[in-house]
């Protein structure tokens, strides 16, 4: 489209501040709405925080001035300083790459560990679209297994318990039936 030509910016500077604000604010709503239940973070191309959403704020209890404007591996205590997860998202806009499923475990001093799946992505825009006014953004989703992977661990040691006294249960009945097989056969030797 035409409209966001140079010439236009300059005849029009009034529609492109407020073309500007519709669309931070269209952003700024698909990351705070309710049904986003996970942590979600929008960062520009430097990995700088621009928003997050609710979520983000109640898992990590954080506030909006120890985040937003942040760089994103300073965020907390460093504890997203990793340098695979750095590697990841730094190939996302200049390769247009994206990744999901990414695994962390990390230790927060006020929340204890967390285990969360990231994935990352760039927000796409329209082909020669004018990057001063859309810049390339980075979403990046974030979703707490902690709970599920607790539980996981707890089903785990259920079933190597079980499966060890299966195992020795097994045992047993295997040196009866040892037992009875000698016992028979030696009254068999007596008929």
């Amino acid at each position: 489209m035409e409209i966001l030509s140079k010439n236009f910016k300059l005849a029009k500077p009034g529609f492109i501040n407020h073309l500007l604000k519709e669309g931070w604010t269209y952003i700024k709503t698909v990351v705070d709405v309710d049904v986003m239940q996970g942590p979600v973070l929008i960062l520009d191309k430097e990995l700088r925080v621009i928003a997050v959403n609710e979520s983000f704020y109640k898992i990590f209890k954080v506030e909006t001035k120890d985040t937003e404007g942040k760089y994103f591996f300073e965020l907390g205590s460093g504890q997203w300083n990793i340098s695979v997860l750095k590697k990841l998202l730094e190939d996302i806009i200049p390769n247009n790459t994206f990744f999901k499923g990414f695994e962390v475990a990390l230790d927060f001093p006020l929340i204890g560990k967390k285990i969360m799946i990231l994935s990352g992505r760039q927000i796409n825009f329209e082909k020669n679209v004018d990057l001063e006014l859309f810049p390339p953004l980075i979403f990046l989703t974030m979703e707490d297994v902690t709970d599920m992977m607790l539980v996981a661990e707890k089903m785990a040691l259920q079933a190597s318990y079980l499966e060890d006294k299966i195992t020795k249960k097994t045992e047993k009945l295997e040196m009866y039936i040892g037992k009875l097989e000698k016992e028979v056969n030696e009254l068999k030797k007596k008929l």
